[in-house]
């Protein structure tokens, strides 16, 4: 199946780019339930108290309603991440909002946190057998009065059906979302976040692992302050990062002029900056997930030298296809063998300083 969707991958651009994310979404749900593929065993990765077949996860923005986790998870993802979901639902901002930058290969989107909410989501997750690592990804609404009390519910909501939460404060089309990034608002944000998780294990769900997904735009001092409240907070793990405002030299396509946050090939070199810069302040205190053009195993290799323990990947389906989760694992492999390396795990960060804006 997940070869035949590739091969419907060139027709793909025939149709608007929301369009045919919907056809995919809908591909994949009429996919045949089966087992995940065997990887090999070099690539496991324990991160969060959690043991992943392999490092390289779904973002979070293709499965926004939680409509094909276990499709995904069959295609061979080690982990996958659903959502941003809102506790009400929201349409987002007005169409198009979605551009493709072809000869880029990247996207900007300014979508808004287009999704049915929290109780749309609950409803199928509920009917989910549990299966595999699955990451639930929250935010506030765009009219909340509380954007913390968004968070805090949906921690609540969500426990019992995630192995992971991830806090997403850091799109860029959710007017003063970013703000909750600032040392002050982020300490409080995470300090009712995590006594929402308490609440939510004492009742038996479970202490599910909470992650923080950043901007790749934040400044290095401001960048330090996230750092430190996420050590002192003990946070299980950080995402780098989210899509971009800024918009590389490099850019041909007019579509580049549009507003909203780049992601793909031309986010690469920022976000794994700003990575290789997380992980040195981390000081191993907690795993990294790297994000922004993952789109070949060279790439993936990069994230992880530069402090990824996991890496997460979606515009690069958009130019490679579903099958890009198994170049990507075989490429990590032939890597291994090459580097004569026990397990990815040994090549963690090897290449931070090196990656890090100091040095770029």
């Amino acid at each position: 199946m997940s070869l035949l969707l590739d091969l419907a991958l060139p027709f793909s651009r025939f149709f608007e780019a929301e369009d045919a994310h919907r056809l995919a979404i809908r591909a994949l749900s009429m996919m045949p339930k089966g087992g995940t593929p065997v990887d090999d065993p070099r690539l496991a990765v324990s991160a969060f108290g959690l043991n992943f077949k392999n490092p390289v996860g779904l973002a979070a923005g293709f499965d926004k309603n939680a409509e094909v986790p276990d499709a995904v998870l069959a295609l061979g993802f080690g982990f996958a991440e659903v959502g941003t979901l809102t506790p009400k639902a929201q349409p987002g901002n007005p169409r198009p909002r979605v551009f493709r930058l072809l000869r880029d290969e990247g996207v900007i989107n300014r979508l808004g946190f287009n999704n049915g909410g929290f109780d749309a989501a609950l409803s199928r997750l509920s009917l989910r057998a549990p299966y595999g690592i699955l990451g639930i990804n929250i935010g506030a609404n765009k009219d909340s009065a509380d954007r913390i009390a968004d968070y805090v519910a949906g921690v609540e909501i969500f426990s019992p059906h995630a192995t992971y939460l991830t806090v997403n404060v850091s799109s860029p089309n959710t007017p003063g979302l970013r703000d909750l990034q600032s040392a002050q608002a982020l300490d409080e944000l995470m300090k009712r976040v995590l006594e929402a998780r308490e609440r939510a294990a004492q009742k038996g769900d479970g202490r599910k692992p909470i992650l923080l997904k950043i901007a790749p735009d934040v400044a290095l001092g401001d960048l330090d302050d996230i750092v430190q409240i996420a050590k002192k907070r003990a946070i299980d793990g950080m995402i780098v990062s989210n899509t971009t405002v800024s918009r590389p030299a490099s850019l041909t396509e007019k579509e580049a002029k549009e507003q909203g946050g780049l992601s793909g090939k031309p986010l690469f070199d920022l976000s794994t900056r700003m990575l290789a810069e997380t992980y040195l302040r981390a000081e191993r205190a907690f795993p990294i997930v790297g994000v922004g053009g993952v789109d070949s195993a060279e790439a993936a290799w990069k994230k992880i030298r530069a402090g990824a323990t996991l890496v997460q990947l979606y515009t690069g389906m958009v130019y490679k296809g579903f099958g890009l989760v198994r170049e990507i694992k075989r490429g990590l492999s032939l890597k291994l063998d090459r580097g004569k390396h026990r397990s990815i795990q040994d090549v963690v960060g090897l290449d931070a300083v090196e990656a890090s804006s100091s040095r770029a």
